[in-house]
């Protein structure tokens, strides 16, 4: 039994609100995706802003506040890179970053949601193909030249959220990529779930947020809908590029550890460092 079927989880929740919470996220969702659907078909500019602007509507529909911290990075398309411990992490990224996300191929097969990702442009990758890490890495080139920002989640799976898994390097082939005379930014970002209603959400509520292992969805989706208001902090750290490193591998190295400190900091309620002068 996972901390999401305690009966503590159960007693937090509300299926009044949950049922109102589906009814609105579900009528929300079918108003907006023709209106994606056309944007992408016509390769209108919009087709960019509408997605941050469903998940910022559909983030308050859940009850999701999310607390920036730090500044994200604009100059250019840029890969950010994050932890990751549920699907929320779309909802919560998807509202504070203007871009498409980096996914497994599996997820283009999910009913509903495999639909939703393709109409946010979303790549998809096959992770446990070695052989084909050239092809994908251009695949993600061909999208950063056309100016497009990109969300990695170099972990390969979803967490417990209460740390940071080892980042997987393949992908980071992507960060030599010169985008005109520059080489590509790439920003490191910690993301963590930290209130359930005002109070700390410790290790037993965390996967009231997170879905890992072998979680079934639905029952997940449903707790989710009938909680009250949670907080989630994102972190952007200080971008960098490959030029500071002597690999991929040191690059990833780095912003698996800016990372892992940033979701440290923010499960433990202590303060982020000062911004540098």
């Amino acid at each position: 039994m996972t901390a999401v079927d305690a009966t503590g989880a159960r007693a937090l929740g509300s299926p009044v609100r949950g049922g109102l919470r589906l009814a609105v996220y579900l009528l929300w969702t079918l108003l907006l995706v023709p209106v994606q659907a056309l944007a992408v078909a016509v390769r209108s500019p919009l087709r960019f802003r509408i997605p941050r602007f469903y998940h910022r509507v559909c983030a308050a529909i859940l009850g999701i506040g999310v607390v920036v911290r730090g500044e994200r990075a604009t100059d250019g398309p840029v890969l950010f890179v994050s932890n990751h411990s549920s699907y929320l992490d779309i909802t919560v990224l998807g509202s504070v970053i203007p871009g498409s996300f980096v996914a497994k191929s599996e997820v283009a097969g999910w009913p509903f949601f495999g639909a939703l990702a393709k109409l946010q442009q979303t790549v998809f990758v096959e992770r446990k193909a070695r052989s084909g890490v050239e092809k994908q890495r251009d695949e993600l080139g061909a999208r950063l030249d056309a100016g497009d920002s990109l969300i990695l989640f170099p972990e390969g799976t979803s967490s417990d959220g209460n740390r940071t898994l080892a980042f997987k390097t393949a992908l980071f082939a992507v960060a030599a990529r010169r985008i005109g005379d520059r080489p590509l930014t790439v920003q490191p970002v910690s993301i963590a779930p930290t209130r359930l209603d005002g109070i700390p959400m410790g290790i037993a509520f965390r996967p009231c947020y997170a879905w890992y292992g072998d979680m079934d969805l639905a029952p997940h989706l449903w707790t989710v809908f009938t909680l009250g208001r949670m907080t989630v902090e994102v972190e952007f750290h200080p971008p960098v590029t490959i030029d500071g490193f002597s690999s991929r591998k040191a690059l990833a190295d780095h912003c698996q550890r800016a990372v892992a400190r940033g979701v440290e900091r923010a499960v433990s309620g202590k303060p982020p460092p000062p911004a540098a002068a």
